[in-house]
């Protein structure tokens, strides 16, 4: 690991990567959100209407499942990137070359 802007370069690299799962995670959490949103009205609209409703119920229900999937799988790949960024910043913490010295 002596080689500076190699080493800059996974810094880089990961860095962005979890900035990037981060970006992906808030906006899956968004996501399902709108989609609690739009069951909560269906299933508060459809006291009357249910017959002609269920089906957009049901997709709706899907999508919101599968939004939570994706915010699980999304924190765990957020999680990983992190650990090997942070794994990485502290190899090189403890290498004398790379050791900040004010």
């Amino acid at each position: 690991m002596s080689d500076k802007p190699a080493i800059h370069r996974q810094l880089n690299i990961k860095s962005g990567v979890a900035k990037r799962l981060l970006k992906e995670h808030i906006l899956y959490a968004k996501e399902a959100e709108e989609q609690q949103r739009k069951v909560d009205k269906l299933i508060a609209d459809n006291a009357e209407e249910w017959d002609t409703k269920s089906a957009l119920y049901a997709d709706q229900r899907r999508i919101l499942e599968e939004s939570h999937r994706m915010i699980k799988d999304s924190d765990n790949r957020l999680g990983k990137a992190v650990q090997d960024l942070r794994e990485l910043v502290v190899r090189l913490f403890f290498t004398p070359l790379y050791r900040h010295r004010p």
